[in-house]
């Protein structure tokens, strides 16, 4: 299916948890001189305007991003990440908003690689142009994320963030995950793989969740954020997560700080809430 374009939903409080998390776990691999390599298996078009377009129909920025853009008591985290959306923003006004991989550039060192994968045939134009100049760095396919994968693991570095996120519009994109990350971790048990999911009324998305816990990972965080209850028709993402296996041992205790704050402020009528769950040594 290639009918979504992600630039409806830019900068909502799905954004804001998976580029905050996204954020802290290249930091985490940046720590240490060894090269490391992002991988983006859905990378969108990479930047997208708020005030016209596609992001402006919905403006679902304004319930996500733009309640964060003046305040002056963010967790360090969340302090971060606004950083280097200020960054695409210099005069202070909130006109553009980085997906994934650009916020993932502005973190890179010149010893790290992206690559990147958008099947989009509109996105994956952008995205080229978006990434004129970096091509020395970046690797960028108009291809199935997916595929696309495989042949990408393990990375040379053996070091590497795996950020997948499709827009399950396809139910068969929660099986496709699991069994990704599955052959993924045959190729790359040591990897880092971060998978964002909506929250939804339907069966898949409240499973997902359950089905990672049972991979053959090390260890696995779940953070996922609700900004209001689910809706009574059953219909609309109420919240998302994300699902980290091997993340950093660090993670968990910045989360603890971090969810509440993102519950409090992001949260509709004060319905907002947070699961924020771990696992150390898990199934091998």
């Amino acid at each position: 299916m290639l009918s979504y374009r992600h630039a409806f939903h830019a900068g909502n409080h799905a954004d804001v948890l998976k580029h905050c998390i996204e954020v802290l776990l290249l930091r985490y691999l940046a720590q240490k001189d060894k090269p490391f390599w992002y991988i983006d298996t859905h990378a969108g078009a990479g930047c997208y305007t708020l005030d016209s377009g596609y992001a402006a129909q919905n403006a679902e920025y304004r319930s996500g991003i733009a309640l964060l853009w003046e305040r002056d008591d963010l967790p360090a985290p969340l302090a971060d990440y606004l950083s280097l959306v200020k960054r695409f923003n210099p005069d202070g006004q909130m006109k553009l908003y980085p997906g994934s991989p650009l916020l993932a550039l502005q973190l890179l060192r010149e010893q790290d690689r992206m690559r990147l994968f958008e099947l989009h045939p509109s996105d994956s134009e952008i995205l080229q142009q978006n990434f004129a100049g970096h091509h020395a760095q970046v690797l960028l396919q108009q291809s199935d994320g997916f595929a696309a994968l495989k042949a990408m693991l393990p990375p040379p570095p053996r070091r590497a963030l795996v950020l997948i996120d499709p827009p399950y519009e396809d139910k068969q994109d929660y099986q496709r995950v699991v069994t990704a990350l599955r052959d993924g971790l045959k190729r790359f048990a040591g990897g880092m793989y971060a998978i964002w999911y909506p929250q939804l009324q339907r069966a898949e998305s409240r499973q997902l969740p359950e089905q990672l816990k049972k991979l053959p990972a090390k260890s696995w965080l779940h953070a996922a954020l609700s900004v209001q209850a689910p809706g009574a028709d059953g219909f609309g993402m109420h919240g998302s997560g994300m699902f980290i296996l091997n993340p950093p041992w660090t993670l968990h205790a910045e989360l603890q700080q971090l969810m509440p704050y993102l519950a409090g402020v992001l949260g509709k009528e004060g319905a907002g809430g947070y699961v924020l769950e771990h696992e150390e040594n898990a199934s091998s």
